[in-house]
Formats: structure tokens, sequence, C-alpha cells
């Protein structure tokens, strides 16, 4: 390691040498410091970061964690993870020593969000203030598992929030259809709501559908794939879970609709998006189809609880119904226990028959 002066800017240059994890020697400098005190503490924090020690600040550290997770996760949970990090924790905890953080100063920040309000003015989402501290324990957790910090400060100060958002909603088949109704002036929307409730997909697997998908002789659709829309640009990424990769059953008047709309459409090929449209140009239409059509406005995304609600209602099995949307089927039966015919009365019955025998 040195500090030198560059003479012709009245700058200090630092320069680190080391070795990397293959045993490569490698070299890193940075210049332009405006003291030597600066380019002194720049080539500490290098040190600190070869050798993982964690008397280092917490934004430090959190450059040791993007190395290591970034290229493990989807590009779209990553960007998720960078805006909490960036916006929640770094501010806060950024020039800490992690090592020296506490318990304490966790609550005190947990307090502040919870008295802070989005930008429409309103409290955050119970669910979003815990997947805020689950990214700071999970951070912690790093530290701990990998470079030795001795203990997730998290955990002695708790979480906050809930694990589950508000309210599930959905709609009911009779209210889907007065929607569907009032989409029918515009196909693009009419058939995008129309693939989202009657085969229950998420929204990006919708956005990411092309022709070679659908197999019309079969009347199937395949999920392979996600539409993501990040840092400006247009994003195909593998579906949310390995369990999201299937193949729907589509009933036949689907099948036909959707051969309906290729029809309509000019010079798309077998790979190309088939809704091009933005998530936000759907949640308009969200909008103006519940208030013709005189239903509850919902999410989107509970457009595909109502599909589940339907197959339940319809008699189907939690194995079953998982298998169609993507799910695990526990998921399933944990999320819409409430939707399920109750068993209780048939066991009780049942088990009054054997006691009898």
């Amino acid at each position: 390691m040195a500090v030198y002066k560059d003479e012709k800017t009245n700058t200090w240059r630092a320069i680190y040498r080391y070795v990397d994890w293959t045993g490569e020697k490698k070299q890193t400098q940075k210049r332009g410091f405006k003291t030597k005190r600066e380019a002194q503490a720049w080539e500490r924090e290098q040190l600190n970061k070869a050798v993982s020690d964690l008397d280092m600040s917490f934004a430090n550290f959190v450059e040791h964690y993007t190395e290591d997770m970034k290229t493990r996760i989807k590009e779209s949970t990553w960007a998720t993870k960078d805006h909490i990090i960036r916006t929640k924790l770094l501010p806060y905890f950024g020039k800490l020593k992690i090592s020296n953080i506490t318990a304490q100063q966790i609550i005190t920040w947990q307090n502040e969000l919870l008295n802070q309000k989005d930008e429409n003015g309103k409290p955050y989402w119970p669910m979003y203030l815990k997947t805020v501290h689950n990214q700071l324990s999970s951070i912690f957790n790093h530290a701990v598992r990998y470079y030795n910090l001795r203990e997730n400060p998290c955990k002695k100060a708790g979480s906050m929030g809930k694990k589950k958002n508000r309210e599930m909603l959905f709609w009911t088949k009779e209210e889907y259809l007065k929607f569907a109704n009032a989409m029918m002036d515009k196909p693009l929307s009419f058939y995008a709501f129309e693939m989202l409730y009657w085969c229950g997909i998420r929204e990006g697997e919708l956005l990411a559908l092309t022709p070679a998908d659908f197999d019309f002789k079969k009347g199937t659709v395949t999920i392979n794939k996600s539409y993501q829309r990040l840092n400006r640009q247009d994003v195909i990424t593998t579906p949310k879970t390995e369990k999201s990769n299937r193949i729907i059953k589509m009933p036949q008047f689907l099948t036909d609709e959707i051969q309906d709309y290729l029809r309509m459409l000019y010079d798309v090929g077998d790979n190309d998006r088939m809704f091009t449209v933005t998530k936000s140009y759907l949640h308009r239409e969200m909008d103006r189809g519940a208030k013709e059509a005189g239903v509850k406005r919902i999410r989107i995304h509970d457009i595909r609880h109502s599909a589940v609600s339907l197959l339940i209602d319809m008699g189907f099995s939690a194995t079953a119904i998982a298998d169609r949307v993507g799910h695990e089927s526990i998921d399933i039966t944990y999320n819409y226990a409430h939707l399920f015919p109750s068993k209780q009365t048939e066991m009780a019955e049942k088990l009054n028959m054997e006691r009898g025998n």
C-alpha cells in the first residue's frame, strides 16, 4: 500500500496491492483526494475489505454483500433489494460501524419508519415494513454467516410490520364477467384480462407471452418466463419460482379468443411479445373497467386470487390448483384455507361412527 502526492494536480493518490481469491496479484488505485488523510482513509477501507475486518462501516459491508449476492439472484429481485438498501437502510446505518450497531439503534430506526409516510401521505403497509426489516436482517445474517460477525442485532430488536398484507380481495365470477364486458371496447385489454382470470397467471407472466408459447391443437399455454421493466429497459427473466414453470390447459373458449387476438396483430413473430403494454396501462384499465362495470376496484394481482377462489368453489383440490397457478400446494392451503368448504362436521360424524364400531 502507498499514498503519493500528484504535484501537477496538487491532489493525493492511493494505491492498494492485494492477492485475490484465485491467488493472483492485483492492484487498485484512486486519485483526486484533496488531503493525505483522505487518501489514507480510503487505503484503510480497502484493507478492511480484504481481510473482512468488520470494523468497517455498514455502507462498506453492503459493498461486500452486493458482490456476494447480486449475481446469485434474479435481476428484478436485486432491484427491489437495492432500492430498499439505498432508500431505507444506508441513510440511517451507512456511516455506523457494522460491528457496533445495537438492537436499540435498530428499534429507533423501526420507530422512525413506523411514523413515516409514503409519497401519498399514508403510513407504509405492514407487509412492506416487514420486507424492509427482513432486508436489514438479511445483511446482518450474511455478516454472521460468512464474515464472523458475533450476532445479528435484528434478532434482539424484533421485527416490525406483518407477514400478510392488507385483506385479500377477489371478484366473484359474476363480478369478473361484468368487468370483462366493460373491457370489450379494447381488444388488447379484454384478452389480457381473460388470460389473467381464466388461467390465473401473474402479471409479469402475461406480459412475457409470445405466440410460440401457445399450442392451439392441444389448447395449452406454456409459462416459462416473466416480464419486468428495469432501469427503463424491457427485461425477460425466469418465472418467480421453479414451480412457476408450467403448462396450463386452457378452456376452449379462451383458446378461440387468443387465436382471434393473434389474427388482429400485425408483424408479430413467434417469439415477439403479444401484450406490449406496461403494468401501469393494466392498472389504468382496471380503474376504468371497475368503474364502468360498477364492481369494486381490486389489484391486478387480486385477479389471480379471484381465479383461485373460483377453482376452489368448483371443488378442485389444493394440489390441482397449485399445479395450475404455479404455487406450492401448502401455500394454497394456507393462504386460501378460509375459502375451502369445512370438513369438520363430516370428520366428526365419521369419527363417531368409528367409535360406535
